[in-house]
C-alpha cells in the first residue's frame, strides 16, 4: 500500500513537470541541461560589412596590430631621402627589416625643398629621420635603434604579411604654373632721334667690386 502511494506521488510529480514543459538546453560549451524555463533567445548575428572592420589598409592582411598602431599614431616615423644617397638606402633597409611602418619624403635640389628641409631642423644632411618630434640627422643604425626602442616600437617586425607602406612622395609638390600669354608688341615708327647711336658714359668702380 505504501509503495502504491509513493508511485502515485511520483506519477503526479512527473505529470506536473510534463504539464509545465521541460526544455533541453545546450550551452555554448556543448553542455546539456534540462529546465522548466525556456532558453533565452539569442539575437541574430549582425551582418558584417566591409565598413565595420577597422583597417589601416585596403586588404585585411594590411591591418596593423593594435599595439603597433598605437605607437605609430603617437610617434610617426618619416625618413627624408635623396637620390644616389647610400646612407639613405641603408636607413630605408634598416626600417624595412625591423618592420617599422614609415613614410618617405624625397628631397630635391630646389630652393623650395631646401627651405622646407631647413624648417624641419635639417642642415642639408640626409637622411633625416623624424620619430614624432625627434629629429635625427644622418644614418646610424645604433642611434636609430635606440630612438625607436624609446618610442616603443618592437625590436622585431610585427607587420602583417599583406602590409604595404605608402609610396615615396616629394617633400614639396612641384608647382604647376601656366605661362601667361605674351602681350602683343607695339609697333611704332622710329623717329629720326631714335636712330641715333646712344652714348654710354664710362663706368667707374672705385671700390673694386667684382661680380
Amino acid at each position: 500500500m505504501r509503495q502504491l502511494i509513493i508511485l502515485s506521488c511520483l506519477g503526479f510529480a512527473v505529470s506536473a513537470v510534463c504539464a509545465q514543459g521541460v526544455y533541453r538546453i545546450v550551452g555554448p560549451d556543448g553542455r546539456v541541461t534540462f529546465s522548466d524555463q525556456p532558453p533565452p533567445t539569442s539575437p541574430a548575428p549582425a551582418a558584417t560589412t566591409g565598413g565595420s572592420q577597422r583597417s589601416t589598409g585596403g586588404s585585411p592582411g594590411s591591418r596593423l596590430p593594435y599595439a603597433l598602431q598605437q605607437v605609430a599614431s603617437r610617434y610617426p616615423v618619416v625618413i627624408y631621402t635623396d637620390q644616389d644617397c647610400a646612407p639613405c638606402d641603408s636607413g630605408r633597409r634598416m626600417l624595412e627589416a625591423r618592420g617599422i611602418p614609415f613614410s618617405e619624403k624625397t628631397v630635391g635640389n630646389t630652393a623650395g625643398d631646401l627651405a622646407a628641409l631647413k624648417r624641419l631642423g635639417g642642415d642639408g644632411t640626409l637622411p633625416l629621420l623624424t620619430i614624432g618630434a625627434q629629429r635625427i640627422k644622418g644614418y646610424s643604425e645604433a642611434e636609430w635603434g635606440r630612438y625607436l626602442d624609446a618610442a616603443g616600437y618592437p625590436a622585431q617586425s610585427a607587420l602583417p604579411p599583406g602590409y604595404r607602406r605608402p609610396a615615396a612622395s616629394p617633400l614639396v609638390a612641384p608647382a604647376q604654373t601656366s605661362a601667361a600669354p605674351a602681350a602683343p608688341e607695339e609697333t611704332t615708327e622710329a623717329s629720326p632721334a631714335d636712330n641715333k647711336i646712344p652714348v654710354t658714359p664710362p663706368v667707374t668702380n672705385p671700390a673694386g667690386i667684382r661680380f
